[in-house]
C-alpha cells in the first residue's frame, strides 16, 4: 500500500484540465435547454434511450451527458427506464432486425405526442451497416424520426444541441397547428 501511495505522489496528476471554452459552451447550452424545458414541459424532460444495435459509441456519450462533467440532470434532462414515463425517445444505432419488433413496442408504448430523436450516423442513414438481412437499417425505416444528430459518435454539445432543435421543431408545429 505504501508503495502505491508513493507511486501516486511521485507521478502526480496526469489529466489534463477540461477545455475552458468548452465547458463555458455547454453551460450556455444547458441554460438554454433548461429555459425550453421551464416553458414547454413544467422544467423536465424524461427521456427513454433505446440501444437499437449500435456498437456503444454513442452511448459513451449519452452517459457523458450525466457524468458530474456534464451533467444535464441539473438542467432537467433525466433519463428513465420506461417508455411510459418517457417524454421522448432517444435512439442509438442501426435497428437490428432483432430490435425492430422491441423498437416499435417501445415506441408505441410511449405518450402521445410520440417524439423521437435519432442519435448518431447509424441511426439517422444506416451507417456502415445500411439495410441488410441484419439490419433495417435508419430508425426512419422502422418508426417516424423528428430529429436527427449526425456524428459518430455526436458529442454531448451535439446531443444538447438536438435538444433544442427538437423543442424548435415543436414550437414551429404549435403554431402551425394553432393558425390551422
Amino acid at each position: 500500500m505504501l508503495k502505491l501511495l508513493g507511486k501516486i505522489i511521485r507521478i502526480g496528476v496526469v489529466t489534463e484540465p477540461p477545455p475552458v471554452a468548452d465547458a463555458e459552451a455547454m453551460e450556455r447550452l444547458g441554460i438554454e435547454v433548461q429555459r425550453v424545458l421551464d416553458r414547454r414541459f413544467s422544467g423536465s424532460l424524461a427521456i427513454r434511450h433505446v440501444d437499437a444495435g449500435s456498437c456503444n459509441g454513442c452511448e459513451l456519450e449519452i452517459h457523458a451527458l450525466n457524468n458530474p462533467y456534464y451533467d444535464v440532470e441539473r438542467f432537467g434532462v433525466h433519463f428513465v427506464a420506461s417508455p411510459r414515463h418517457a417524454d421522448c425517445l432517444l435512439v442509438t444505432g442501426p435497428v437490428s432486425r432483432n430490435m425492430e419488433a422491441a423498437l416499435r413496442r417501445t415506441w408505441e408504448a410511449c405518450p402521445d405526442p410520440k417524439l423521437v430523436i435519432a442519435s448518431g450516423d447509424c441511426a439517422c442513414n444506416g451507417g456502415e451497416f445500411g439495410v441488410s438481412y441484419a439490419s433495417c437499417g435508419a430508425v426512419e425505416n422502422v418508426i417516424p424520426v423528428d430529429v436527427r444528430i449526425p456524428g459518430c459518435p455526436p458529442t454531448p454539445g451535439q446531443l444538447l444541441t438536438g435538444l433544442l432543435a427538437l423543442f424548435g421543431k415543436m414550437e414551429e408545429e404549435r403554431i402551425v397547428a394553432r393558425d390551422s
